[in-house]
């Protein structure tokens, strides 16, 4: 028997908040749809709610348990959340010197991504979207701008050239400041956003990325390179990695607090371990694995340095981000014959989906085919 599913959505109906309940049409859900207290049907939604309240939501957990899974994913949002514990800092955004005549993003916006401890690059990203949304309609109030403006606005981006990428931030940015700073759930709920560019990631061959290690200026930044590659690390994780996370007896490094929020354990190289005794040895960190002058983490701009460094005397004329040495990691351990499946568990992947993508620049799926021009 097909699982059934119930999605929870969060409806603002006649100014009040409400719990928006969509499934596919099934006699069975939708009985027990019907059979929910103060249930009623919204033709602008196209689904039924209910009043938002933690009763409400009881009722509607008991009501489908072991018939359906209920989705809370759209209703619970956490998105954006510091994943790292780090120091959340918006005072800089209070303390800018702006012109008289710029409006500045408003008290309640930055007092709310602070209690949510959104990561400070979130922070930053949301900021100057929605500042530059308000400056646009500098002489509307806020609260008095509605769908259509949103819509002209973003049109505005969309001919002055700006990425669908930007345009999803400062759709994203937008919706924050009414849907949860206002506490008007999906006030914009029909809000088109662009389709998701579906770039292939860029990858390097191994010899590129052995001699991309070999020219690193010395031990401490071989390590932190070796680390982004045959760990699969993002540049973050890197630098949040703390002595304790090697386990040098069962080869493993641990990843607290990845994307996500989520702790996870990847490969550790018999090569790197070595390296990185070495590297303990003379440089004796403290707290961070890798740390700074004055003790503190090391930053992700020292990071990109040390990549960009040594591939520029590698002779590599591509750019070369630190991402890019995740995504060979990833790409290497496909064309070599590893599961997908467990290349998704070492990468920290969600879904499934996401690692898929490998496939498409994994170079030894190309070589079983014969080109027709060649046979």
């Amino acid at each position: 028997m097909d699982r059934k599913y119930i999605t929870l959505k969060n409806l603002l109906i006649e100014g009040k908040k409400c719990i928006g309940l969509k499934f596919f049409q099934d006699k069975v859900l939708q009985a027990l749809v019907n059979e929910l207290p103060n249930v009623e049907w919204s033709e602008e939604f196209n689904m039924h709610y209910v009043p938002n309240s933690s009763a409400a939501m009881d009722e509607i957990f008991e009501q489908f348990r072991g018939v359906a899974w209920v989705n809370c994913n759209h209703f619970f949002t956490n998105s954006g959340f510091s994943r790292n514990n780090e120091a959340i800092d918006v005072n800089w955004f209070r303390n800018r010197k702006q012109s008289e005549d710029y409006r500045r993003c408003p008290e309640s916006y930055l007092l709310k991504l602070e209690l949510k401890r959104y990561a400070n690059n979130t922070v930053k990203t949301y900021v100057s979207c929605f500042e530059a949304f308000i400056n646009h309609y500098r002489h509307i109030e806020p609260e008095h701008i509605n769908e259509n403006d949103i819509r002209a606005y973003l049109q505005k981006l969309i001919q002055e050239g700006s990425s669908n990428s930007y345009i999803n931030q400062a759709i994203n940015a937008i919706k924050f400041y009414y849907e949860v700073v206002m506490e008007m759930p999906n006030r914009f709920y029909g809000m088109e956003r662009p389709r998701v560019e579906e770039k292939l990631p860029q990858v390097l061959a191994k010899e590129e990325v052995m001699a991309i290690i070999e020219n690193t200026n010395n031990i401490k930044h071989r390590c932190v390179v070796s680390l982004l590659y045959s760990a699969g690390l993002r540049r973050g994780e890197v630098l949040n990695l703390k002595p304790g996370d090697i386990d040098g007896k069962r080869m493993l490094i641990r990843v607290e607090s990845g994307k996500g929020n989520k702790d996870r354990y990847t490969l550790l190289s018999e090569t790197l371990l070595k390296q990185l005794r070495e590297y303990y040895i003379q440089w004796k960190p403290r707290e961070y694995l890798f740390e700074g002058p004055r003790g503190q983490r090391y930053s992700a701009e020292s990071v990109v340095r040390i990549v960009k460094g040594a591939s520029r005397k590698a002779g590599i004329q591509k750019r070369v981000t630190p991402h890019m040495l995740r995504h060979s990691f990833a790409t290497h351990l496909l064309e070599s014959g590893t599961d997908l499946r467990y290349i998704q568990v070492l990468l920290g992947h969600k879904s499934s989906k996401t690692t898929e993508i490998y496939t498409h620049v994994a170079t030894n799926i190309f070589f079983k085919i014969k080109n027709p021009l060649d046979s």
